[in-house]
């Protein structure tokens, strides 16, 4: 789960780690409410979407005056921001976050993240602030410093001290730093984030360290044991398809091909886009309807894929273990009949009673396509997408 730049800034605010003062705003009055609040001659006003970059896709604009503030905040609110990260549909700005000015003398990038290779947490820090993290690691990957952190031991001051020595900090920047650093990893241990990054961490003209931009993700499946965050979830950021499998029990992750997919089970619908990839094909979701599907659930299933309009053909993809397969099969005739099928359906079953499946589905009044096999399925379900 994501939140927004402001509610990051908040936890990291009570973790001691220094932000700027800021409100959110929802309206282009509040805005500017919000900035005669906070005072001052120099202002940013920033689009609030859980999405990067949102400065090079003109999100992020400096004010010198109230009047820029209102102007700003009236051209970016309601606007769609098309950025690396939000894909070419872009996202639709409906909150903004004003924020008073900083004198910046240098940006940094400090983050922290899962890193399997270590089976742990890995705390990075780079001396390239300001720049996706990504486009460093990949042109000068030198200038990112790692540091792996002990799970049971958590971060060591002098890792903390190594960081900023290498990130060139002297004096109380390098103290600042050490704070900085242990009460990021202290909130991202305490709330289960899986990432949390600010980018740029600005060093001002005084030697200060400053979070100027904020970011933090959370496992889901950790949220039942941090309920403050878990209210921070804004569904008008989320995928509505993602929002409708996950409130029928459906594990659903869009994705940007033209074969939808509908299996039961994780590692089976894994590998069923494995082999739909293998074959040449392009799977349009993962969608993992559980071993304990019924027809409601398949149905249900069924209209999240139908409702995605680039799916050409849908492949249905089920092993019955504790699912039978009779029971599937009357569950696919049954969300047919009430959602319609517009494209071409292929259907694998293998497991308990599939005789019997496949004798439900061959004596329904639809054209369903059998397949024998997971490669038969997949290669038939490329076919029929390609006429």
């Amino acid at each position: 789960m994501n939140i927004h730049e402001h509610e990051a800034k908040e936890v990291f605010r009570a973790y001691g780690v220094t932000v700027p003062e800021g409100k959110a705003a929802f309206s282009v009055d509040e805005a500017l409410e919000a900035a005669k609040s906070l005072g001052g001659d120099l202002w940013v006003v920033k689009a609030q979407i859980h999405a990067g970059g949102r400065g090079k896709a003109g999100g992020v604009k400096l004010a010198r005056s109230l009047d820029e503030v209102k102007e700003h905040a009236d051209a970016i609110l309601g606007t769609t921001l098309v950025t690396h990260q939000t894909g070419p549909e872009g996202q639709l700005v409906r909150r903004l976050y004003v924020e008073t000015g900083v004198d910046i003398d240098r940006e940094l990038y400090l983050g922290l993240v899962i890193d399997r290779a270590t089976q742990g947490v890995v705390l990075m820090a780079s001396t390239e602030g300001g720049v996706d993290i990504e486009t460093v690691a990949e042109e000068t990957p030198e200038l990112i410093h790692r540091i792996a952190v002990d799970p049971l031991l958590g971060l060591a001051d002098f890792q903390a001290r190594q960081l900023a020595f290498a990130l060139g900090l002297e004096g109380k920047s390098v103290f600042q730093a050490v704070k900085f650093m242990k009460g990021l990893y202290q909130a991202f241990v305490d709330k289960d984030a899986s990432t949390a990054e600010i980018n740029p961490l600005v060093v001002t003209k005084d030697g200060a360290l400053i979070a100027l931009d904020a970011k933090m993700n959370f496992d889901d499946n950790a949220l039942y044991r941090n309920k403050d965050i878990a209210e921070l979830r804004d569904e008008a950021e989320e995928d509505p398809a993602e929002l409708q499998a996950k409130a029928h029990g459906l594990s659903y992750v869009n994705l940007d091909g033209n074969i939808g997919c509908m299996v039961n089970g994780a590692g089976l619908a894994m590998g069923t886009m494995d082999i739909i990839k293998h074959y040449g094909g392009e799977p349009a979701n993962f969608l993992d309807v559980g071993g304990g599907a019924d027809a409601e659930t398949v149905t249900e299933a069924f209209k999240i894929i139908t409702g995605d309009e680039r799916v050409e053909v849908i492949f249905i993809n089920i092993f019955g273990g504790i699912m039978k397969c009779d029971v599937i099969a009357e569950g696919v005739v049954a969300a047919v009949e009430e959602v319609g099928l517009q494209v071409p359906l292929v259907v694998r079953l293998a497991g308990t009673n599939v005789e019997k499946g496949k004798q439900i589905l061959k004596d329904s009044p639809f054209d369903i396509v059998s397949a024998d096999s997971m490669s038969d399925g997949a290669r038939k379900a490329i076919e029929l997408s390609n006429k």
